[in-house]
Order: structure tokens, then sequence, then C-alpha cells
């Protein structure tokens, strides 16, 4: 059971685990009721699951270790237990660095025993003790986090990161987050423990396909294969050792270059990362231990991965989803702007937890923000947290995933965001096949994106109707039955279905309304609504 906001209330201290340097005496703790804190809260993940499964007694005994466990650890490193619920506590840190410690401590202590693992979420800022009880924004952000954080991770705030020795924590960022009751979105990061690591997603791919390249100390860089990710391991950040590595390598670009290291110092982070390279944070042996389960091979079941409508023919062509295409704004006085959030298989979201990128269109301008660390544009890497304005060709990077902006400025969009995705569906000669979001069968169906939280409206009763009766960009510009496409050895053709929403070709740079059926042939897109589908080749 996660111990949320709604628990904060609950009073009743473990006076038995609270060391002495820590209570207040009455006249002091009337001075001091707000201070400054770090507030940990851990959870044990799997709890509320086991609860159906487990007789009395093994319940019993399970939260009995585990508060055995926790209570010494959180002492141990300067912490005080405020609420103890036996699956979660939630104790105070006068340092915001021995919270973390404690953490990762508890993450390698815990991790997997009994077929449980632990998590943790941490803020920094003033907290409120009343009648042993902790209260404050501080107390409630931890909680938001706590219900962010997978299990074995610990998660920090930003204030915690800003308060600790980062020379002495190794950390990472996990991106940007929507947390309810706190306005805007929240950068969150993670502690990173001594027997994990979490690969970039250029990193993986990179494994997987060959191109990975590991130099270490004394190595000499042989022949380099195409498109090399290069990954430098076991170097001393700043040293003269990894200058020289760096002046061996051939002419590289910075976003596929990686350095491994566990802990560093914000200098030498910010000198690294500040020439668009790339921080691999974890200890060699983890780091290993995870290239090693990377480059095992995937078993999958017989077929392939594309789906073909005419089971009894060959495919001629393979229908991808192909990116996202971008309307103007002001819409129709109802929406003034819109952002879309990539997700890290390439796909667009209008809202998601788990986004590296976020792009932006607003009158005149269309911007593309990174999210987490790893995202570089024309080539140079670009920090968490900002964002650049997208100009014709535009080439961005995203953990893996290559994206090309086209400028439109025509037929109503701005422009589309084009990287084909892992979805794809062969079609077979003398198929004819419908798009839309509920199409007949044989069909494709665009991706269901729904949610209004991604839409900044226009002022007035037509926005504010339109927004009550359900708008969404997806539902307003593509119907149920969209197009029909229709392949034949010698061709293809498509034809708008829906009476209201337009289709259009695109064609080497410019679109096309299909008012009347089109030819269309390898390499020609389909726009509908905010949804651009790719002919390709088929799939060997």
């Amino acid at each position: 059971m996660a111990l949320g906001v709604g628990v904060l209330g609950m009073g009743g201290a473990l006076d038995s685990h609270v060391p002495d340097r820590l209570w207040l005496g009455p006249q002091e703790e009337g001075r001091l009721a707000t201070r400054t804190l770090t507030v940990l809260f851990t959870d044990l993940a799997g709890y509320t699951a086991s609860v159906g499964r487990s007789d009395r007694e093994a319940l019993r005994n399970l939260v009995a270790d585990h508060e055995r466990t926790v209570a010494p650890v959180l002492e141990q490193h300067g912490g005080r237990v405020v609420k103890n619920l036996g699956d979660s506590f939630m104790a105070l840190f006068p340092a915001a660095t021995d919270a973390v410690k404690a953490g990762l401590s508890l993450v390698d202590t815990i991790k997997g025993e009994g077929g449980f693992s632990i998590r943790g979420a941490m803020a920094t800022g003033d907290v409120e003790e009343i009648d042993g009880d902790a209260f404050g924004e501080a107390v409630n952000l931890a909680a938001r986090i706590l219900a962010k954080a997978p299990a074995n991770e610990i998660w920090l705030s930003e204030a915690t990161l800003a308060c600790m020795n980062q020379a002495e924590i190794p950390w990472e960022s996990v991106g940007q987050f929507t947390l309810k009751g706190f306005p805007g979105e929240c950068r969150l990061f993670r502690a990173v423990p001594q027997g994990q690591a979490w690969l970039p997603q250029s990193v993986t791919r990179a494994v997987r396909s060959g191109r990975l390249v590991q130099v270490r100390p004394g190595d000499t860089p042989g022949t380099m294969p195409p498109e090399p990710t290069v990954l430098l391991q076991g170097f001393e950040p700043g040293s003269t050792e990894l200058i020289g590595a760096l002046k061996s390598l051939p002419v590289i670009d910075p976003a596929c270059l990686w350095l491994q290291t566990y802990r560093i110092a914000p200098s030498d982070r910010h000198a690294w990362t500040e020439a668009g390279r790339g921080l691999l944070i974890a200890s060699e042996a983890a780091l290993e231990d995870a290239l090693e389960t990377t480059r095992r091979p995937i078993t999958r079941g017989s077929g392939t991965d594309t789906i073909i409508l005419d089971v009894a023919g060959t495919a001629e062509l393979d229908l991808v989803m192909a990116g996202l295409a971008l309307p103007s704004v002001p819409m129709s006085d109802v929406v003034a702007g819109y952002t879309y959030d990539l997700i890290r298989d390439g796909r667009w979201m209008n809202q998601s937890d788990s986004a590296v990128a976020r792009v932006e269109v607003a009158p005149g301008e269309v911007r593309i923000g990174a999210l987490v660390p790893g995202i570089s544009i024309n080539g140079q890497r670009v920090g968490a947290g900002a964002s650049h304005k997208l100009c014709a060709g535009d080439a961005v990077q995203v953990q893996g995933v290559n994206i090309e902006y086209m400028q439109l400025e025509e037929s109503g969009y701005v422009g589309a965001l084009l990287s084909d995705t892992t979805t794809r569906v062969g079609v077979a000669s003398g198929t004819e096949f419908e798009i839309g979001r509920e199409p007949n069968h044989p069909g494709l169906a665009l991706p269901d994106r729904r949610g209004q939280g991604n839409i900044r409206w226009c002022v007035g009763a037509r926005a504010a109707r339109a927004r009550d009766g359900g708008f969404t960009l997806d539902r307003a510009l593509a119907g149920r039955r969209q197009a029909s496409v229709c392949i034949e050895a010698d061709g293809g053709q498509v034809l708008g279905l829906h009476k209201t929403c337009p289709t259009y070709r695109l064609r080497d740079g410019a679109l096309s309304r299909v008012d009347s059926p089109l030819p269309i042939t390898i390499d020609d897109m389909i726009v509908v609504g905010t949804s651009v589908v790719a002919l390709r080749a088929p799939q060997a």
C-alpha cells in the first residue's frame, strides 16, 4: 500500500526508532515548529497485491521483518521516523544527502528479498511538525513522487537535488511529470544504486544493431561501424586519459558519445554535457550486466512483425504510421495552441508522464522541448527542460528515434514531424481498405489520442462549447471512416470518404487534397487529421 497524501494526517511516531539528537524540547519545538527538512517516503512494492494471497501469519512476519530492516537503516543515516504503517514509512532528515543515502541503502538491502522490493521518494522544503506528525508542501510532494516511482528506485525532487552533495550521490534525470496538486510540471530525478544501470534508448539500439563501440583506458579505437555510438568506460571525468581518448576518436556526432561514470562533480558534469555529449550513470559492473542482458537474443514467436491483410497474397507495400501532422492555429476561434508528447517508442500522445519530448504549436511557431537528457537537434545536444524553435529540415534525435521536421504552411497545416514507427500493415495486391478512427475491416485504425489536457483554448463562447462538448483535435479532424486506399499490382489510389474532414496526399513536401481519387506510390504519405501514414516497400 502506497503511503500517500490521504494518510498524512495520521499521528503517532515510533519512539523507539527516533534518535535523541533529533528530539526537540517543548520550548525549542515551539520556536522551530517549521524547519527545512528532507521528507523520505518508502513503500514495500507489491505488498497490497500480496495481501489477498497470503495468510495472516505470513503477512505479520513480512511486516515485522520490514520494520526491523527499514527503521535501523533510516536511523543510521540520521533520519527520524514520523510514521510507520507496516509496509510504508515516512522519515525526516536534516540533510538531503543523508536522506538519499538512506534510500539507496534500503534498495540494496531489500531488493527482491522474499519476492518484495522497496521504492522511495523524497522532497526538501519547509516542514511543520504538529503532535508528532509532519505537514507541508514537501510532505505532499514526496507522497506524489512516491506514486510515480517504480519498484527498486529512489526518486527525488529538484529541491532535494539542489540541496544534496551532487558529487557524493550518483543521480540522473527521469523527466518532467504532472503531479496532482502542483502547478505545471515537476522535474524529477533518480538516485542510482550501485547494482543497477538504466541504458539510454540510443545505447540500447546501438547494442542490438552492433553499432556500440566500447572504449576503455589504454584502448586504441579500431575501425568504426557505420554511425557508431561510442561508450567511454572506466575514465575519470576531466582526466588527461579521458581527454586523450577523445582526441584518438574520429569526428563523431557528440550525441553519439557517452561517458560511463558513477559519481561526478557538478563542474565536470556541466562541462561534459554542455558539449552535447551524454552521461551514463552506473557502476562498471552494473553497466556490463545491463549490456549483457541487452545483447541476449530476443525470442519471438513464428511469423513477422508485419500484418498482411490479405493472407492469401504477398504484400505489395507496407502502410506505416509515420509521424504527427501539425494543424495551424488559431483554429476556428476554438484552439489557440496545443502540445503533443513523444514517448520512447516513437509514438505521439496527448499527454504522458513517460514522455521524452514535447512539441508545442502556437501562432507563428512550432517548438520542441526536451523532457529528458539525450536529445539532440541538428547534432547539438539539448538539455532537459530546454526548447528549440523548429525550422524546415531540422533533424531531431530522441533516444534513438530520428525525426525530421517538414514545414508545410498550407491546407491548414503548419508542419509535420516525420519518423517511421514499428506499426506497419502489409497490404497485398487487390486489397481495398480503410483508414480512420473506426474503419471497416480490413482497415488501419488511427491512434486513439483522447483527452483535452494538451489544448490551449481560445477565449469565447465557441471555444467553451467545444470544450464542454468533448472536442479533441483527433476527433475533430479525422472521421471514423476517413479514407479508402486501393492497391493494385500497377499502383494504387487514395479516396477521401468523409464529407467534412479532408484527406491529403503528401508528396515531395506538398499537400494535395483528396477530393477525387489520387494515385499513390511507394514513399507517398497520407495525412489524415493529426496522423501521417507512409507507403513503404515491404519488409524482407
